[in-house]
């Protein structure tokens, strides 16, 4: 379960730069978006404490991280328009060989 409760806290982990990103407009603050931010960055938090109780700390954090990194830099890309060179994509997959390395080990 503590997988479970830590892949739960990667997909919250990308939700809060989300959040950050449309909660902020040249007419000022989006306050529905930054509330966004705060409800994923506590959800995940808690997640990663549940996953901790089973999964050494230095995993479960690197994981975390990953996924959240990985997660946004996708959402960044499809959504967002950010760029989607070959050396970026390469790099996100060196992340997920980690995070892969890091759950077989």
């Amino acid at each position: 379960m503590a997988w479970v409760f830590l892949l739960l806290a990667g997909v919250c982990e990308i939700g809060w730069p989300i959040g950050l990103k449309l909660g902020w407009a040249e007419q000022g603050i989006r306050w529905l978006w930054i509330g966004f931010a705060i409800v994923c960055i506590t959800t995940s938090g808690a997640l990663l404490l549940l996953a901790q109780r089973e999964i050494p700390m230095g995993t479960a954090y690197a994981v975390w991280t990953g996924i959240g990194a990985v997660g946004a830099f996708v959402v960044g890309v499809w959504a967002f328009g950010d760029p989607g060179t070959v050396l970026r994509f390469a790099s996100v997959g060196l992340i997920v060989l980690g995070i892969v390395g890091l759950k077989m080990g």
